[in-house]
């Protein structure tokens, strides 16, 4: 077929399990359209048109940038192609056994590719010293916890922004790496807390959404006990007329930690400590930076999520610190 020069584009395959996808190769990224994303993950078409749908919806990528309307050949009109950061979005959410495969090979190779240094900021090798690379290199403890999982794509991409933000201070990721993280000066005024009646009807909001959304069963947020009762309590909890936990960002910090670590619900605990966290920094004005940036990105807090769920007890203060180190950043 002959090309036309205005597209300027290239032609090359991706190998699937059972057969070949043909892709177009433009702007140092690959192309699709719906039905080959729909070849590529072995299902319906509809279902990528839904999935796709719901990722420009809820922001995870700007549709905008990551689709371009291209002229093929048999078709009087433009055809809508997707770039790489949507297919693999994409196969992220599908429900199938070649997504599934899909999903294994990615982790790996985003392992790889940290293992490796090659996921580095290309700009930041060339102005960084080789050993200031090496110290880059120790940030790799972050993911160890996580070599059995397979990563969903906010965990990866999560895990990708917390090495990110500490490649850009060398010293703090020394630091992390030797256990001396320092968290310095802290927020000393905190003016609202969450009390178990505030958290039972903040769960209770999510629950109503997320089953709306088929995203929850009847057990989410089904109590064990009176665990998270205490939880809030022991974060509130004062001594000789000092608080246990003084600042801020250390309540924001251990509130996080015991309800993914003690597991105060049958089913749904990472996803309500998320909520209660981000509660409690927004009663605070504390979730927002100067630039009205959420301070904790919602993909780094599910990493952050996932390293304290596959942490150990004896980590527990490491992890306290990488916690607050967002909330100063």
């Amino acid at each position: 077929m002959k090309k036309d020069k205005k597209e300027q584009n290239q032609k090359g395959e991706v190998i699937i399990y059972e057969g070949r996808v043909e892709v177009k190769l433009q702007q140092n990224s690959v192309w699709l359209k719906q039905d080959q994303i729909a070849e590529l993950f072995g299902t319906e078409r509809s279902v990528i048109t839904k999935h796709l749908s719901n990722i420009y919806k809820s922001g995870e990528l700007d549709e905008k940038s990551n689709v371009q309307k291209m002229h093929i050949a048999g078709s009087d009109k433009p055809v809508k192609f997707y770039n790489l950061d949507t297919i693999i979005s994409v196969g992220y959410r599908v429900n199938s056994s070649r997504a599934t495969k899909f999903r294994v090979w990615a982790t790996n190779v985003l392992r790889s590719h940290l293992i490796k240094g090659i996921t580095i900021n290309q700009q930041r090798i060339k102005e960084s010293r080789a050993q200031q690379l090496a110290e880059l290199k120790k940030a790799l403890i972050l993911i160890e916890t996580t070599k059995n999982k397979v990563l969903t794509f906010d965990e990866a991409s999560g895990l990708l922004e917390i090495i990110t933000n500490y490649a850009n201070t060398w010293l703090l990721l020394q630091k992390y790496d030797e256990g001396k993280l320092e968290i310095g000066q802290l927020t000393k005024k905190v003016k609202k807390t969450i009390d178990y009646a505030d958290a039972q009807k903040s769960i209770a909001e999510l629950k109503d959404d997320l089953i709306s959304k088929k995203e929850a069963s009847d057990i989410f947020g089904q109590e064990r006990g009176k665990t998270l009762e205490g939880i809030l309590n022991s974060i509130n909890q004062s001594f000789d007329g000092r608080q246990l936990y003084p600042s801020l960002e250390q309540k924001a910090a251990h509130l996080l930690y015991f309800i993914i670590k003690d597991h105060p619900f049958v089913d749904g605990n990472k996803r309500i400590a998320s909520l209660l966290f981000l509660v409690f920094l927004a009663r605070n004005n504390h979730l927002l930076n100067k630039k009205s940036q959420q301070k904790v990105a919602p993909n780094t807090l599910v990493a952050l999520a996932l390293l304290i769920a596959e942490s150990q007890p004896k980590q527990k203060e490491t992890m306290i610190k990488l916690i607050i180190n967002f909330l100063k950043k």
